[in-house]
């Protein structure tokens, strides 16, 4: 029952929207997938999960933008993980993405906002 209500409460995300996210917390500094994908899921207080069959497609798509680039490294735990850090381009299409964004919720806060006068 509880993992059948985790579910619906679940957010599917839009191509563009994962990609804003993926470089809003690559804003912070080099991460690697799971890093990413946790800070996401931290940030969003557990509603936004992001599957590795959505994440790396994204991060590949990223890199090849050149938005991101990407090096191997060792984690914390000794592991070794392929890091990927924000470019300049990277910065940039994230500041376009966060304006885009910013229009988009207030576009669809007026048409939300004009149907509870209607009902």
């Amino acid at each position: 029952m509880a993992r059948e209500q985790s579910y619906k409460n679940r957010i599917e995300l839009l191509q563009g929207t994962l990609d804003m996210l993926v470089l809003e917390m690559l804003r912070w500094g080099p991460m690697h997938g799971y890093g990413i994908a946790q800070g996401i899921r931290l940030r969003s207080a557990e509603v936004l999960q992001v599957e590795t069959g959505s994440l790396y497609p994204a991060l590949h798509r990223l890199e090849r933008q050149g938005w991101v680039k990407s090096k191997w490294a060792v984690t914390e735990s000794s592991q070794r993980a392929k890091f990927y850090e924000l470019t300049k381009k990277g910065r940039e299409q994230l500041a376009a993405e966060q304006e885009r964004w910013q229009r988009m919720v207030q576009a669809i806060g007026s048409v939300m906002a004009a149907g509870q006068e209607h009902a």
